[in-house]
């Protein structure tokens, strides 16, 4: 449910987001310590606080107005910066930052690490790719928990 509810949102977030020239960047819509967080993340060369608060104020009304999808007693509303350091999910994602270095998280252990960091090489069906130093290192889909940008490793 709580997938349908973030796909749903984002259909109904992304135009307004474009128009105020922004790009969506994710959705997610949480249950956290009992209580329940619809999360829009927005990213744009520069984002600042203040850009997040204008994306904030022009989504409430159009969200307060279909408050019926939503389950139990509300739910807390925020949006942020995707940040340096984001989730990479969709094959779009990786795409962008092919070269970029990015941080693999693994379920369990291979090579005695669950995390790896290298330059992401390539992505295809889920599996990633990456270079460590000269070498290259193979995960495939079920093996990956996450993958995320690094700015330093």
């Amino acid at each position: 449910m709580s997938k349908k509810i973030a796909d749903t949102v984002a259909e109904l977030a992304l135009p307004v987001i474009e128009e105020l020239g922004f790009e969506l960047w994710d959705t997610e819509f949480v249950k956290e310590a009992g209580s329940y967080y619809l999360r829009v993340y927005i990213d744009s060369p520069g984002i600042g606080i203040d850009d997040c608060e204008a994306v904030s104020r022009a989504l409430e009304s159009l969200l307060d107005e279909r408050e019926h999808m939503f389950p139990g007693e509300g739910y807390t509303f925020e949006v942020s910066s995707a940040g340096a350091e984001r989730a990479l999910r969709r094959p779009s994602d990786f795409e962008r930052f092919l070269g970029s270095l990015v941080e693999v998280k693994l379920y369990a252990s291979k090579n005695g690490k669950r995390e790896h960091i290298g330059k992401l090489a390539a992505y295809e069906g889920g599996n990633v790719t990456i270079d460590i130093d000269g070498e290259t290192a193979e995960f495939a889909k079920s093996e990956v928990a996450n993958v995320r940008l690094r700015l330093s490793p």
